[in-house]
């Protein structure tokens, strides 16, 4: 999956990858052709605390996420690291086990811990030096040279884009190979960051109502872009239709109304192989091992 991962970003074809808050959304996205999947720390917040992305979600909680999205799929399951969780011998921690569960790789980020989601405001960062030592350190750490290490950076809200390119210039050089500038406010941006990185693989951030204009996949893939995320969108769509059909029952007392919105209950367990459980479980049953073991 690593280097399946290395080889699609390498491409010159851009990677599509939707961020999956549990292993349920990263099977529906895996079914529906996603080239690879992003376990990230926005949605983990929300599904498994129902809180904001407010350095709240810890590593454990996010490496748990990960390993179980990366389990219910067989396409590349990228992850977010936040700031790499602690010291250096953390960010030694955080590339071994996630280099450990299977992921293809991480990022991490320049923010000062308590971090949030690049799209809200009141974001600090680190001096560029701190950051610059993770990547080394997570460069270090790794025992794939497929695994691949983004470094993000959160500087264009806080000191402007020429320096969030500055710092990212520095990860790179510390030995970042992925490289992601969170939260430009305008296509020029996006441009601008392109030509600053004119051989290095990028990522672009497209959140619904965030700072950055949501752009076409094919518009990034001519400016430049290696990888696109859609970091909210199931998030929001499972909000949205959760929070709809509880105000149908409510309404009508039934679900009926909104049958046609959810997928039948045999295909449901078509879908997350309840025949397979079946069958694997009549293949062990104490009928056919007796029977087995009398021939």
């Amino acid at each position: 999956m690593r280097r399946q991962f290395k080889d699609e970003v390498m491409s010159g074809h851009i990677v599509r990858m939707m961020v999956t808050p549990d292993a349920l959304a990263a099977k529906i996205a895996a079914s529906e052709g996603a080239q690879a999947v992003f376990s990230a720390g926005y949605a983990t917040s929300a599904s498994a605390l129902a809180m904001p992305d407010r350095g709240i979600t810890d590593f454990g909680i996010s490496l748990e996420r990960c390993r179980q999205i990366i389990n219910a799929v067989d396409i590349p399951v990228f992850a977010d690291a936040d700031t790499g969780y602690g010291d250096l011998d953390n960010i030694k921690r955080t590339v071994e086990n996630y280099e450990a569960i299977g992921a293809a790789g991480m990022f991490i980020e320049d923010q000062v811990w308590p971090k949030r989601c690049g799209h809200m405001d009141g974001k600090k960062v680190e001096p560029v030096e701190v950051l610059e030592a993770k990547i080394k350190a997570a460069k270090a750490a790794r025992k794939h040279d497929n695994f691949l290490i983004m470094s993000r950076t959160d500087a264009r809200a806080v000191y402007g884009l020429d320096n969030a390119i500055a710092r990212s210039k520095r990860y790179q050089a510390a030995g970042a190979d992925l490289i992601f500038i969170e939260a430009p406010q305008s296509v020029a941006e996006l441009k601008k960051i392109h030509e600053a990185f004119p051989k290095t693989p990028l990522m672009a951030n497209m959140i619904e109502d965030g700072k950055t204009p949501l752009t076409r996949t094919e518009d990034l893939e001519r400016l430049g872009f290696n990888i696109v995320v859609h970091p909210t969108a199931m998030t929001y769509a499972q909000a949205f239709a959760e929070k709809t059909l509880i105000e149908t029952l409510r309404r009508d007392g039934t679900t009926k109304a909104y049958k046609n919105h959810m997928i039948t209950f045999p295909k449901f367990n078509e879908f997350v192989g309840l025949d397979k459980v079946n069958a694997r479980d009549a293949s062990y049953s104490p009928e056919k091992m007796r029977a087995e073991y009398m021939s």
